[in-house]
């Protein structure tokens, strides 16, 4: 029996079980089976080589955003109206069929733009390319799921379920819990939250299923089993989602309002290019950019060039500004000025931990370099030998 068989075998199980105090630990080893057989599945086979034709694209600019989508929803349409990189659209399925990059000019920043092809039910098991499509969008900052809203609900929840079941999490965070494997000891559990979803029992369990019998555990919030499992596999990716609702001009106005209101749901018309510009707002409200300008001493601010940091790329302090910069200027660095948004004052002294914001100016102050003889205008210590029988001696003074 294959992996895609065995699963499908434990979901009609998982199915036909009742849900109660008394077969709850039973369906928590099942997720847990069901998660360990989705990760061999994304496993390349053994002996597999790596030739082949790939979707990746090397990375550029300061931002990654994957178009998702079913065939036919306008995703190429869209690339071609936020970048202007042509790329073939039809009235047909499938027209796209490899990775097709651009990149969007917005607010000083490069953000690449990828237009993938569309994916369909069961494209987590593989069907139609679906694998590699996903694993280009787990390396990107944000994903547009792109929808058609003449089309059922029901797309929207198929797409989520076959992102969520090849490890990604759309608009999620990270569980509060802290897992470390041991060599002896036995399993140690804590928890400084009351939990409703799972307790000690189940979580032995779990660890036994996947051979795991000398660890630490400690939830820190009121987690589920699934987010347990996810802790356990360590190969999650959070990303945030925009919902894109297209071609919002062939529904009713009743309709585009209601999807309007949904949360993380934005609508759209690329064919009277409506709501374009609000888009491109909520990519730049979702990536959480932030444009810092550097500031010579003694000079201008450069507003032309700005160093464009993210708290998904590193991070948005002081100490990654100056390691944009350089990465030796952390050793130098005395202290930094910054005038902005982020700042009490103007300017304010500050230093590597200061958290910086959208559109500040930076100027770094660098440490003196000392004098070899001492510091400042006095010295330290004396250039002449230790011993006095050493020392040179001077010459007599004249009568």
């Amino acid at each position: 029996m294959g992996i895609i068989e065995r699963i499908k075998e434990i979901e009609a199980e998982m199915a036909r079980t009742q849900k109660n105090k008394a077969t709850e630990y039973h369906l928590g080893q099942l997720k847990a089976k069901i998660a360990k057989l989705r990760t061999q599945l994304l496993e390349p086979p053994k002996g597999a080589s790596g030739g082949g034709e790939g979707f990746e694209v090397t990375k550029y600019g300061h931002g990654r955003v994957a178009l998702i989508g079913f065939p036919s929803v306008g995703k190429s349409t869209l690339l071609t109206m936020l970048t202007g990189t042509h790329s073939e659209a039809a009235s047909y399925e499938f027209t796209t069929l490899t990775c097709i990059p651009g990149v969007i000019h917005y607010n000083d920043t490069k953000i690449q733009l990828l237009d993938l092809p569309g994916i369909i039910e069961g494209a987590s098991e593989g069907k139609g390319r679906g694998r590699q499509v996903i694993a280009v969008a787990k390396s990107s900052d944000l994903v547009l799921m792109v929808l058609d809203a003449s089309k059922s609900e029901g797309h929207r929840q198929i797409l989520t379920k076959e992102l969520e079941a090849v490890g990604l999490r759309l608009n999620k965070t990270p569980p509060q819990i802290y897992f470390k494997k041991k060599k002896t000891g036995g399993i140690s559990f804590n928890t400084t939250a009351p939990l409703t979803h799972i307790d000690e029992k189940l979580c032995y369990q779990i660890l036994h299923e996947y051979k795991i019998h000398n660890a630490e555990v400690l939830f820190r919030e009121n987690a589920t089993v699934d987010d347990f499992i996810d802790v356990i596999e360590g190969n999650r990716k959070y990303i945030k989602c925009v919902y894109v609702y297209n071609k919002i001009d062939v529904v009713g106005i009743d309709d585009v309002d209601r999807l309007s209101r949904q949360p993380n749901s934005i609508v759209i018309s690329c064919n009277l290019k409506l709501n374009l510009d609000r888009l491109l707002a909520r990519m730049w409200d979702e990536m959480g950019l932030v444009r810092v300008y550097s500031k010579p001493q003694g000079q201008q601010p450069d507003f032309d060039e700005p160093f464009v940091l993210s708290s998904d790329r590193g991070g948005c302090t002081v100490e990654d500004f100056c390691n944009h910069v350089h990465r030796t200027l952390v050793k130098d660095m005395k202290y930094a000025l910054v005038w902005g948004t982020s700042a009490r004052h103007n300017p304010q002294n500050c230093g590597l931990s200061q958290h910086l914001e959208d559109e500040d100016v930076v100027q770094i102050v660098k440490k003196k370099e000392r004098d070899e003889g001492g510091r400042g205008r006095f010295k330290s210590h004396s250039n002449a030998p230790a011993r006095i029988a050493d020392r040179e001696k001077k010459a007599p003074l004249k009568q």
